[in-house]
């Protein structure tokens, strides 16, 4: 039921992303969603799907696997979709029907919406895919480092970042062995209105609450056994060092933003015609 969920999962494979710095990862990605929200026009969300794109091909990660991330947010997408097409005002009229409007401008703005919400979960959900967690806690902790300055729990915030990413794919295992033994005993998920399907999940939350706080205390117990004391006088034992492999990442993405800024002021030069056609303002 929930197998489809890759958000949180790693995907074991060598790759150009997989050996790269997990530091330049993470910037990778803010300069991605950065990115994606100042594309004002499809030409600059072209580049961005383009860099996503490649970012994929030089992963080795399954196309499959990565489009899975997006059943997550199906209904988000659907719901925000169908609100920016009724209320999204514009000047061309297409549908009148009753209270129901639909500009030409708010079929352009609801595509574009959902493609830019679409290429941000891909990207975010590649990052896990790429990226141990050990490797994300090392990577926002070296990041955060100047925070420690003003005595901020760098370390443990990371960690529970950390353990928060671990445990999605253990959690989805739980829930989907406690709907299965619910079904062995008559439990029945799928039919009925949203309020019995709401009720019948009651079941599920239950034990799987439980279990999470049985976990939690499980590894609470085996930290202290290993005596384990947070950032306190703790080594490493790999050390975090950049390669050219960065540097080619921090390039292309920097390059990306640039690019979209470009493609935001100069677009009605290229093609001035379809520009004026799909342009959002």
């Amino acid at each position: 039921m929930l197998n489809d969920v890759t958000f949180g999962q790693y995907y074991p494979v060598k790759s150009f992303v997989h050996k790269s710095d997990p530091r330049i990862k993470l910037m990778a990605l803010i300069a991605y969603i950065v990115a994606l929200f100042l594309a004002k026009n499809f030409y600059s969300l072209t580049l961005c799907f383009i860099v996503l794109t490649a970012t994929v091909i030089a992963s080795r990660v399954p196309v499959g696997s990565v489009l899975r991330s997006v059943k997550a947010i199906i209904v988000l997408l659907i719901f925000t979709a169908v609100l920016n097409l009724f209320f999204h005002g514009g000047e061309h009229l297409l549908v009148h029907w009753g209270f129901i409007k639909i500009y030409r401008e708010s079929i352009i703005f609801t595509v574009f919406f959902v493609f830019r919400l679409f290429f941000l979960v891909m990207g975010s959900a590649l990052l896990t895919l790429t990226t141990t967690p050990v490797e994300l806690t090392d990577g926002i902790e070296s990041l955060l480092t100047p925070l420690k300055w003003i005595r901020f729990p760098v370390h443990e915030l990371a960690l529970i970042m950390s353990i928060a990413l671990r445990f999605i794919p253990t959690l989805i295992d739980e829930t989907n062995r406690i709907i299965s033994a619910q079904k062995a005993r008559g439990a029945d998920f799928e039919s009925g209105n949203i309020f019995k399907r709401i009720k019948a999940i009651v079941p599920i939350l239950i034990p799987l609450l439980i279990s999470a706080f049985r976990r939690a205390e499980e590894l609470g117990d085996a930290m202290d056994a290993r005596c384990y004391s947070g950032s306190k006088n703790r080594t490493k034992y790999k050390k975090l060092k950049l390669s050219w492999r960065d540097l080619l990442i921090t390039l292309l993405f920097a390059g990306l933003i640039t690019g979209v800024v470009l493609l935001n002021i100069y677009a009605w030069n290229i093609f001035p015609e379809i520009y004026e056609y799909i342009r959002l303002s």
